[in-house]
């Protein structure tokens, strides 16, 4: 399964595509722990004091915030897509 990365987050794994291990049926979730597993700096970044998923972190699926799916418990096809940002600011 392949991350698309942003921003900082993209300085940290080293590339704004990282390829990672995971399977269809798996979840979004398992997707991102692979991803942390494979870049360890990642952790402090994307997950909380508690190991929850930080709130102005967004990640997408197929171009939606999982948020309005299962979360990290959305179920991973074969084609999807996914995507990892931090908060975007601008003017």
């Amino acid at each position: 399964m392949q991350w698309k990365l942003f921003a900082d987050l993209a300085e940290i794994a080293g590339g704004k595509e990282v390829e990672v291990e995971t399977d269809s049926g798996e979840t979004v979730g398992a997707a991102l722990a692979a991803l942390v597993a494979e870049h360890p700096d990642l952790e402090d970044r994307i997950y909380d004091e508690g190991g929850d998923l930080r709130d102005h972190i967004n990640v997408l699926r197929n171009g939606t915030n999982v948020h309005t799916e299962d979360g990290l418990d959305t179920e991973l096809d074969s084609d999807d897509e996914l995507a990892l940002f931090p908060p975007v600011s601008g003017g």
